[in-house]
């Protein structure tokens, strides 16, 4: 699986655990985010993985800052991406089961190294329910 990744200064830490993880799995990671705790500005590293995303070139993407929303908010500006805030396992469940979701973003300042790992792998291994879920998806876009 391909995986696009980007955060910014919050999530400096909690993306090198990840990519760490991904590739442990034989995952291909393209990393768009800081690799310092230097502050910036989130939409610089955010935008990348977006694009990678809508552009079908990673197959999924994963946005970290320090609360998950600046990061969520900035990806869901893109017409094809669908990025959901999650802090738990059951959240990231019910948002690739229900939302099909497409970009997990995770709040660095509020989850640790393991639940991350945890809530990737959640993430990553669940599948779209399509159904009744897909009629609702279908009227998110406003174009």
């Amino acid at each position: 699986m391909k995986i696009s990744i980007g955060n910014d200064h919050a999530g400096t830490e909690h993306k090198k655990e990840i990519i760490y993880f991904l590739k442990l799995r034989g995952h291909d990671v393209r990393n768009h985010g800081t690799d310092t705790t230097e502050s910036v500005d989130y939409p610089d590293f955010i935008h990348p993985v977006a694009i990678d995303v809508a552009n079908k070139n990673c197959d999924f993407g994963i946005i970290v800052c320090g609360s998950g929303n600046g990061a969520a908010m900035t990806a869901n500006k893109h017409q094809k991406i669908r990025a959901a805030l999650c802090w738990n396992k059951e959240l990231a469940k019910l948002a690739r089961q229900h939302n099909n979701a497409n970009i997990l973003s995770l709040p660095a300042r509020f989850i640790s190294l393991k639940e991350t790992k945890d809530i990737v792998e959640q993430f990553l291994k669940e599948k779209f329910e399509a159904g009744r879920h897909k009629r609702r998806l279908d009227k998110i876009p406003c174009t």
